[in-house]
């Protein structure tokens, strides 16, 4: 039987290995080991400077975010519908309202021109999703949500290594989220990391991801016991995790001019194709500077998406979809989620179709997926002279 070719394949390096080894090696393996803080230390410039705290996951990231900017019921929160359902979860958790907004047809991102609306006096936060790591319009969003005195928290799951106007994705908002889930350029199969841009909400932050105790500080030496002092939980990862990651940061540079390679062979080789048949290839604005974490394509019609997933399973190639609309869920008409009320998420959640995109994807692999694509059944939409 043929293997059919992944749509991920997680990375682990020799560099890795041997940093994992010597986790076990150090005795080592709980939280804020060593490795944990060499992450930090790597991540905090990649992202702009802020303090960063590795976490068990993207998902725990938001969690602490909602913690510590006190969320609660009677609160509402603007996240978009077209976003994977842990942007919304960390809020809902603590009681608050989501308020579902709209994306952008071009960069499938949260649309700035509709938050003015959404607003209201029960406004407490805006979540804007970097999709892809092409960045949302921030400018507009930072000065809607300043003047209606709302916090920002960028989900930047998939935008470490981006930047707007050359500023690094997650030093925008007051808090920002990462990802090292398996399927994100940089990976320890399953972590996160909270950025703090406000440096006055990283002790809050140590409290609540030290299960609402001040243990960190008691092995500084600042106090002479901990004890529980607030709300918390246990958000810290293994340092055998940080060291799998760790060994990717410092192979940064590597690995990002990898997926720009393929990205871009991808978007050349299916230019003329794409045109041909109707079907729109990623949009990276020129201000706007991608990690490209995926490559995302969206057919003419649902059927058109289904066909073509169809055709590339039957050729051995992985390919898949993306995000179901949140307004649409079970979950979401409990919020008050109704069909047609975010258009654009809607059309692009039926025709978006997202090919291999991986590190370690050869060169003959991906001329495997790019010929499948070209040889897929979709018929040409251009006109008979």
């Amino acid at each position: 039987m043929k293997t059919a070719l992944p749509f991920n394949r997680p990375m682990v390096s020799e560099v890795g290995f041997a940093y994992l080894r010597q986790a076990v090696d150090n005795m080592h393996l709980s939280g804020d080991g060593p490795f944990t803080r060499r992450c930090h230390e790597r991540l905090s410039p990649m992202v702009g400077g802020g303090k960063v705290l590795l976490t068990t996951s993207c998902t725990h990231a938001l969690e602490m975010a909602a913690l510590l900017l006190k969320v609660g019921p009677g609160d509402e929160v603007i996240v978009p519908s077209f976003t994977f359902v842990s942007t919304v979860n960390a809020f809902v958790l603590r009681g608050a309202t989501p308020v579902f907004a709209d994306v952008r047809s071009d960069t499938f991102n949260l649309d700035e021109r509709l938050l003015a609306k959404l607003i209201t006096p029960r406004t407490r936060v805006i979540v804007p999703v970097h999709y892809a790591g092409v960045a949302c319009e921030m400018d507009a969003i930072l000065r809607i949500a300043n003047a209606a005195g709302v916090a920002v928290v960028e989900d930047n799951a998939h935008g470490l290594c981006g930047a707007y106007h050359g500023r690094p994705l997650g030093s925008f908002g007051v808090l920002a989220t990462q990802s090292f889930h398996e399927t994100k350029n940089f990976s320890c199969g399953e972590g996160g990391a909270l950025v703090l841009n406000d440096p006055t909400m990283f002790d809050p932050a140590e409290i609540i991801r030290e299960k609402g105790t001040n243990r960190s500080r008691f092995f500084r030496g600042q106090v002479d016991k901990y004890t529980w002092v607030g709300l918390g939980s246990s958000y810290l990862p293994s340092d055998a995790l940080a060291a799998l990651l760790l060994a990717q940061l410092e192979d940064a540079e590597a690995i990002q001019h990898r997926r720009r390679v393929l990205w871009q062979k991808y978007h050349t080789s299916l230019g003329d194709w794409a045109a041909d048949r109707g079907v729109t290839l990623p949009f990276v604005p020129s201000h706007c500077d991608s990690p490209h974490h995926l490559f995302a394509m969206l057919a003419p019609s649902l059927n058109a998406r289904q066909a073509m997933l169809a055709d590339l399973k039957a050729a051995g190639v992985t390919a898949t979809f993306h995000y179901v609309p949140l307004h649409l869920s079970e979950m979401g008409q409990q919020y008050g989620g109704r069909p047609r009320q975010c258009l654009v998420t809607e059309s692009i959640s039926d025709r978006l179709i997202r090919l291999p995109l991986f590190y370690g994807l050869t060169d003959t692999e991906q001329e495997t997926v790019i010929r499948a694509v070209q040889n897929t059944s979709l018929k040409s939409v251009r006109k008979a002279a």
